[in-house]
């Protein structure tokens, strides 16, 4: 399986275009050492030449023309990426559709609850039938359903597997207050090839039993890395939200409760990447002191461009 990390950062990128927090002036300073970053997507692929994309990026057009694996091939209009599947409907992850309008119908692949978020809140599917459309794959995730398994038949050689997850509709849902199972969903991602797999879920707001066994079985996890604390905000001055709040696991626990570290410490995967970095959180400076924590524990940071093979 060949994965690549189109972009490794939070909504905003890093530095965000608006911010100057220590990390966005210090990068662009050059005061720490720190790489730029995109809103994460990710894409995957059984043999290198039909690809899936794990969400849509709004930095998507960007994406692509820095990464030759998904660069048109053949004829005057083409594309390797098959399809995409969304792991929720928040606006750094599905907004990046717009930019794909050119191409060919997009094979989308979501739940039920945000196909709905999709066509009211956020109508973007409404807004792609004027140009390329859509045909939505329902991914059956719902209250008494937690699981669902799925192939894609234009990128041959991968099965699917999404899980329910706890983790916040984004503000324009309908149902923002009272979460629905299907608002969220984490992907194990298996080679039919050799077995190998992948857990991903950029966001994630508790490591329960369930995703910790999922977890335990990957080769590759590639998990939610958006903070260090779960006040973190607060602390900066740029927000009243904790990362709870906002439905992510920090990276070190509080109030007695572990951390997104103690899950990966615990984790037999043989690969441990952070993705869907906040501009806030300190793990950006290469020489700071939870980077060097991360690097003690092996655990890794993604960065665009990254690439992995299992």
């Amino acid at each position: 399986m060949k994965i690549l990390v189109l972009g490794s950062g939070a909504g905003g990128g890093f530095p965000q275009w608006n911010c100057n927090c220590v990390n966005c002036k210090g990068q662009r300073s050059g005061r720490i050492r720190a790489v730029e970053r995109t809103q994460s997507s990710i894409a995957v692929s059984a043999d290198g030449q039909a690809w899936v994309l794990l969400n849509a990026s709004p930095d998507i057009g960007g994406q692509i023309r820095r990464h030759p694996q998904l660069h048109p091939r053949q004829g005057l209009r083409d594309t390797p990426i098959k399809a995409v599947v969304l792991m929720d409907a928040q606006i750094d992850h599905v907004t990046g559709l717009l930019g794909l309008r050119e191409g060919p119908c997009i094979d989308l692949y979501a739940t039920r609850c945000v196909f709905e978020d999709l066509t009211s809140g956020l109508p973007l599917l409404n807004v792609l039938q004027h140009y390329c459309g859509t045909r939505w794959h329902m991914l059956a995730v719902d209250g008494t359903r937690t699981r669902f398994e799925f192939e894609i038949e234009a990128a041959p050689g991968l099965r699917f597997t999404a899980l329910a997850i706890p983790g916040k509709a984004p503000p324009y849902s309908p149902h923002r207050r009272e979460q629905v199972v299907g608002d969220n969903i984490a992907l194990r991602v298996e080679s039919l090839a050799d077995g190998s797999t992948l857990f991903y879920s950029p966001g994630l707001a508790q490591v329960g039993d369930e995703e910790s066994a999922w977890m335990g079985a990957a080769d590759c996890v590639l998990v939610d890395g958006t903070f260090w604390q779960d006040d973190e905000m607060q602390r900066a001055g740029l927000g009243a939200n904790t990362a709870a709040d906002m439905g992510h696991l920090a990276q070190q626990g509080t109030d007695g409760r572990p951390g997104m570290l103690e899950a990966l410490r615990d984790t037999a995967a043989v690969r441990k990447v952070l993705i869907h970095i906040n501009n806030s959180n300190p793990i950006l400076d290469e020489d700071s002191a939870p980077r060097r924590a991360l690097d003690a524990l092996g655990i890794e940071v993604a960065h665009d461009g990254m690439e992995i093979s299992l």
